[in-house]
């Protein structure tokens, strides 16, 4: 059966990208398009030769289209994503599901109450550095994990390739963190392996734009460990690293090499110095996982769980910076 996919905007830097993942898989292809750009969804309509609706509930009543990605401005996800669910459409959309656990939290709900598959767009997760780091962990080779750091940062606000409209704080609610960052964040939570209570954020304005472009969070847990995510558009060669640490040993990925490197005491005569770990290879992508849970009538449930702490994590990142002050997690609404 091939499924057949709407193009629910193209505001995000990604759309392209998915919209590729879709032709290259062979059970899905690009049935129409809307955007709440008239001039920018007709043009990739004709691109990509298909309808243009300049309506989205005349999209989402067209019976044949099975799902669609969502790469609407983050400020329009949850009325976006809701008239989708509401519609009997499976959902694949960039993160974060929206900008607030409040509203996240209904947008779940709606995609419960249908029974839909919804998945976020959480790349990292399966790359093979996440694995073997999980892998590591796993086997305990750390010992108690006490502080994880993920850094991940580009020059797109000083090299002028990132779209205006990503410093629009009103559409992103937010800046380098919400969307940079949003990879840093469940990466270092994921490492972590226990719930963060609480959330502090420092942001930065190098280019003076309304939205931050230099970002740090510090995440903080019940049994002391800390995480820290580091974001920012105005760095040039900044490598993505991962550290780990903990009472018995660290990993290190990406300083600068894209290499996992150990050094343990946790393991014998085994990684007593730095020695490389090897990488798997990834596990399928995030759109790949998309299709076939739709195909095999389940759900990315461990995806959406992920995605809604990520929500969560961002509101408070947010509203700590903004405050100054560390936000308590379970002070957020749901």
């Amino acid at each position: 059966m091939t499924l057949r996919i709407g193009v629910l905007s193209l505001w995000h830097v990604h759309a392209w990208d998915y919209i590729k993942q879709v032709q290259e898989h062979e059970d899905t292809v690009i049935a129409a398009v809307w955007d709440e750009d008239p001039v920018r969804g007709q043009a990739a309509a004709d691109q990509l030769n298909v309808p243009f609706f300049a309506s989205l509930a005349d999209l989402l009543a067209e019976e044949d289209i099975d799902g669609v990605i969502v790469d609407a401005p983050t400020s329009q996800h949850t009325e976006v994503l809701t008239a989708a669910a509401q519609a009997g459409k499976h959902i694949f959309t960039e993160k974060v599901i929206a900008a607030t656990l409040k509203e996240a939290n209904a947008v779940l709900s709606e995609v419960s109450k249908q029974q839909l598959t919804l998945t976020v767009s959480l790349p990292r997760l399966n790359d093979g550095y996440t694995l073997a780091i999980q892998e590591v962990l796993h086997q305990g080779l750390l010992g108690t994990i006490t502080y994880v750091r993920v850094r991940l940062s580009h020059d797109g606000a000083v090299a002028g390739w990132l779209p205006a409209h990503f410093y629009n704080l009103e559409e992103c609610r937010g800046g380098a963190l919400i969307d940079l960052g949003c990879h840093p964040m469940y990466l270092t939570r994921l490492f972590l392996g226990e719930p963060v209570t609480g959330v502090s954020a420092s942001f930065g304005y190098v280019t003076g734009k309304e939205v931050e472009d230099n970002a740090v969070a510090a995440l903080s847990t019940d049994s002391g460990a800390i995480g820290v995510v580091e974001a920012g558009f105005v760095n040039s060669h900044s490598p993505f690293a991962i550290e780990v640490h903990g009472t018995e040993g660290t990993l290190l990925f990406g300083t600068p090499e894209q290499k996992l490197l150990i050094r343990t005491k946790a393991a014998g005569d085994a990684y007593q110095d730095w020695t490389e770990w090897p990488l798997p290879a990834p596990n399928k992508s995030a759109f790949q996982q998309w299709v076939a849970h739709i195909q095999a009538n389940t759900f990315a449930e461990e995806n959406v769980q992920i995605a809604l702490e990520l929500t969560r994590l961002m509101e408070a990142a947010n509203l700590a910076a903004r405050e100054g002050r560390t936000i308590l997690l379970k002070a957020l609404t749901d």
